[in-house]
């Protein structure tokens, strides 16, 4: 990942209702939600979350899959994966052992 990539994932998660609906969607895991259930259970417009789905979406965190007339979204965990190992790229200056936390932290026990 690059800096331009990293900003824009960083702004689109830098906003109230994204990094809810981003939340929503890891949590969800890889069934994902329809973009009309999305709206509805974080209380937003949907053409307003259609608006902040698309942010997510051209930032790399979060994939839409056509279901018929149904577009569920699905967070993209590659995307995520690959703005923490950018964020990550340089830590500890040469003592891995220091990121241990944050790794053990970010590790899915699922």
């Amino acid at each position: 990942m690059d800096k331009k990539t990293a900003l824009l994932a960083l702004a689109a998660l830098g906003q109230d209702t994204r990094l809810e609906v981003f939340r929503l969607l890891v949590r969800a895991g890889a069934d994902g939600v329809p973009a009309g259930e999305i709206a509805s259970r974080l209380d937003t417009v949907q053409n307003t979350m259609s608006a902040h789905l698309k942010v997510l979406d051209h930032a790399g965190l979060v994939r839409a899959e056509r279901e018929g007339r149904t577009i569920r979204y699905v967070a993209d965990m590659t995307g995520f994966r690959d703005l923490l190992a950018y964020l990550m790229e340089d830590c500890c200056n040469g003592a891995p052992e220091l990121c241990q936390p944050v790794i053990q932290a970010v590790t899915c026990k699922c």
